[in-house]
């Protein structure tokens, strides 16, 4: 236990314990506990799943933390910042920018399901919004997983005159858009050719598959003015599109193929055409964003989503906190913290051989003084 320990210490952000000091999380803790066993009893919780009443039991046994299942939480929302400010740490790692030089921020919009353990566990449908660059989580609202209200959609976030927002094709609807538009709002989702269409400004019909099909080289970008609509809500913007290289589109090709055994469907030509593209709406105003970096503000959310499809699958597993805002948010921000840590875990275990991380002197833990 202690020798795994060290190894997962090692991935961790070179100033995560002064982090812990700077940002409160340690006030109130008593002065012969580690920031270690902070941390370790908190990541019982949020990488193992266990309830506070599970958690605080096997703390104790561990003789990592004597104390309830209320304090527990109590510490958990304390620890809030440093569980964001160790996951902005290892995102810059990973090469994510995260500062802005426009002097503005864009929210990323996402949602995941939420099942709680045990027969009678609850599912809930967890939307939640995260400012890039500042990775902060500004909106987290709990819904059921069916009926009136449940779904993905941009209708399920407060929109405030200004804000840029990045979605994927989820939310690839147009009344969606004109939700966010509507409010003052800009945004750019990933193009869902099955629900969102497309026409000229004058109104005739946008073939949108003919445009894209004229990007014949891996790279190439191409723009092309449009309206989203549908059942009487018209959107103006932009479709930016770039074809993808020869593998990304075999390996999409392949994964369509594959879905349409599963459900006994064949793949339409049309299916497989679109999928040579990555295919963007925008409203982003064109004399502040070009068509590039329109584009790469949607890779710079897809960088980040690679982690976010990590959190996903970790937050299906836990007791999500549904009463106090803080503390759901500190769990969120941990359990993006173990996706990172997982993502890091598995860079370092399939890319050095044989052992799978770095020979690194890890320094011991020191009791706070």
């Amino acid at each position: 236990m202690n020798e795994d320990w060290d190894v997962v210490m090692s991935f961790l952000p070179e100033d995560w314990q002064e982090l812990a000091r700077e940002t409160g999380a340690l006030k109130g803790l008593r002065k012969d506990k580690s920031v270690d066993a902070l941390l370790r009893t908190l990541l019982l919780h949020l990488a193992c799943g266990h309830s506070l009443r599970e958690t605080v039991v096997r703390a104790r046994k561990a003789n990592l933390a004597d104390l309830s299942d209320v304090a527990l939480l109590k510490r958990l929302r304390k620890s809030g910042d440093w569980l964001r400010a160790l996951c902005i740490a290892l995102f810059r790692e990973q090469g994510i920018a995260m500062t802005a030089d426009g002097g503005f921020q864009v929210r990323a919009f996402d949602a995941t399901t939420v099942k709680e353990p045990g027969r009678t566990g609850s599912l809930w449908r967890l939307h939640y919004s995260v400012r890039l660059p500042s990775l902060a989580c500004d909106f987290f609202k709990l819904t059921a997983t069916e009926g009136p209200g449940a779904g993905e959609t941009f209708r399920q976030f407060p929109i405030a005159e200004g804000d840029y927002v990045l979605a994927d094709r989820g939310y690839s609807t147009a009344a969606g858009l004109d939700h966010v538009v509507s409010a003052g709002g800009h945004v750019t989702v990933r193009v869902n050719t099955g629900s969102l269409s497309f026409r000229t400004a004058d109104g005739a019909p946008f073939d949108l598959l003919a445009h894209v099909t004229t990007l014949k080289r891996a790279g190439t970008v191409g723009s092309w003015s449009a309206v989203a609509g549908g059942n009487g809500v018209a959107v103006p913007g932009r479709v930016c599109a770039i074809r993808k290289t020869q593998e990304a589109i075999r390996i999409a090709h392949r994964k369509l193929r594959s879905e349409a055994t599963r459900r006994g469907k064949r793949t339409k030509p049309r299916t497989l055409e679109f999928a040579r593209y990555v295919i963007v709406f925008t409203t982003f105003p064109e004399a502040d964003f070009t068509d590039a970096e329109v584009l790469e503000w949607y890779r710079t959310r897809w960088q980040v989503e690679l982690v976010f499809k990590r959190f996903k699958s970790l937050a299906q597993l836990g007791h999500l906190p549904k009463y106090d805002d803080e503390s759901a948010k500190a769990w969120l921000y941990g359990k993006l913290l173990v996706a990172l840590l997982v993502e890091k875990l598995i860079h370092h275990a399939t890319a050095v051989s044989p052992w799978g991380y770095r020979v690194e002197a890890v320094q011991a833990a020191q009791p706070l003084a």
